[in-house]
Parts: C-alpha cells; structure tokens; sequence
C-alpha cells in the first residue's frame, strides 16, 4: 500500500522497510503492519490533539510529571510549545508505559521506540502468523475464564506494584495469542499515587474484566480484587508476591447517600461509553 506521511520520515530513515497493510483505525490512532528487515511489526500512528477525541482527558493527564520546569511552564500556559510538549508527553507516556510493564512481568507487545508520533511495536500474533484477536472477540469455557481471569488481575496487580493503573480496560483493549492475553493500549495510563481517579479507575478496569469472563463464569461478578488491591496499596503491603483472593470486607458505617448518587451517575456515564466503545469497535 502507500506509505502514510506520517510514516515516509521512518521510511527515510531505514526504521520500515515497507508498509503491509492497515490494521485498524480508532479515535486516538490509526495502526499499519509494517516490515521491518525479515519482521513484521505495528506501526501505530497516533492522531494530532485536534483529531482525538478521548473524553476526560484532563483526569487521565492528572499527576504526569515533566522533570524540564520550562517544558511544565509552557504546558500549564497552554502557549503553542506548551501543546506540542503536551502532545510529545502524552505520546510517549504509551511507550514508557511499555518498557515498564514488560520489565515488571506483565505482557504487553514489546515497543522498539517512538518516532515523531510513531510507536513501533510488537505485532502479536497466534501461531499460523494472523493477527492476534481482541478479546471480545474470542468464546471460551468457564475454565479458560477463571484462569485468564486470574491472569488479568495479576497483570493488573503487577501494574499497580510499580504504581501505574491502565484506566481504559476492557475487552476491546487485550489481545490473546496462544499463551494467554496481551494488554494494549496505554497512552492513558495514570499515576496510582498522584492521580485522584486513580481508584475510580482502577475499580472500572476490574469491573470490566470480570463483567466480560463473568459470562462465561459467573461466579467472577461476585468477587472484589480491585477493593483487596486498592486496600493492599494504601497499606504499602501490596507486592508482587501478593497471592489476591478477590474477597474484601465492606465497613458497616453509614452510607454517603451523596456518593452513592454520585457512583450512580459514574456507572451510567461509564456504561454508555462502554457502549460507545462497542460501536466504534464494530465499525473497526
């Protein structure tokens, strides 16, 4: 196929040889199979700020530190350096994300760098050499659940130990090879300690995973892993040894009927962009 723009530079440079074909095309990227030497890699090519359109950003962004306080300045003043570091942080908070998830155990596709807005990565794939699925579109026994279950909720306690929360988790954003699933898409990813929905965050990643394996296992809708984890981590005693149960003990005080409205309403918002997410999904 013709080589996007965005790609040429790489291209120039001798990073991709060839551009296979295109993968996907989402709100926030658009995604090529690219040959590099004798391997086939992504190509993902993020979209300029005034193309994306992730909601509440702001609340992903909160607590990302940038150690240059000019660069901090000129992204707090919103000046147009100030965007384009805003955007340089933003694409690059997928590929640091990457590097530490990889080092801390967790399976993600191997990065290979970010160039001018393109990260070249890993393309993962089952054993004939096709692209690897996204969840959502695999069936599995109440077995496969439990134990891919189990493995997510390692992945995402393992996250949690190096201080980091996914915060868009769901069916549409794993993969599954024939070793199990992969996590992708991380230019969201927040700082468990410097960011307040960091929790909320958390709660919802959980609560997708086990809503999704739940239909094929139904006793994983009654278990409380992000509560243990989030409880464990407040504590300072949640590590990567950490045997999670899903089990947590609720406190019997009062009830803030104010939150709890305020629970109601996150549920809604979160359900119809979990809605959202389908559509787009199909339309990919």
């Amino acid at each position: 196929m013709k080589t996007p723009k965005r790609i040429q530079p790489l291209v120039d440079d001798g990073l991709v040889d060839e551009v296979l074909y295109q993968l996907m095309s989402g709100k926030e990227a658009t995604v090529y199979a690219v040959r590099c030497g004798e391997q086939v890699r992504c190509a993902k090519v993020y979209k300029e700020a005034m193309q994306r359109s992730f909601k509440k950003a702001a609340q992903y962004q909160e607590g990302r530190k940038v150690r240059n306080t000019r660069r901090a300045r000129a992204m707090e003043k919103g000046s147009k350096f100030g965007r384009k570091q805003q955007e340089d942080a933003w694409q690059n908070t997928e590929v640091d994300a990457l590097f530490k998830l990889a080092k801390a155990g967790v399976r993600v596709p191997q990065p290979y760098g970010c160039y001018d807005g393109v990260l070249l990565m890993e393309l993962v794939t089952d054993e004939k050499g096709d692209v690897a699925p996204r969840l959502n579109d695999v069936s599995m026994t109440a077995e496969q659940a439990v134990e891919d279950h189990t493995q997510i909720m390692h992945y995402v306690k393992q996250m949690l130990c190096i201080g980091l929360v996914h915060g868009d988790l769901s069916e549409f954003n794993v993969l599954v090879d024939d070793y199990g699933p992969v996590i992708i898409d991380l230019p969201q990813v927040v700082d468990a300690a410097a960011n307040n929905n960091a929790f909320s965050m958390l709660c919802r990643d959980v609560r997708n995973m086990s809503e999704y394996y739940g239909q094929y296992a139904p006793e994983l809708l009654d278990t409380h892993y992000a509560e243990e984890m989030w409880a464990l981590f407040e504590a300072g005693e949640l590590t990567t040894e950490t045997e999670l149960t899903g089990h947590f003990e609720f406190s019997s005080e009062a009830t803030d009927v104010d939150s709890v409205l305020e629970e109601i309403k996150a549920a809604f918002a979160e359900e119809q962009e979990r809605l959202e997410r389908i559509s787009d999904a199909n339309e990919d």
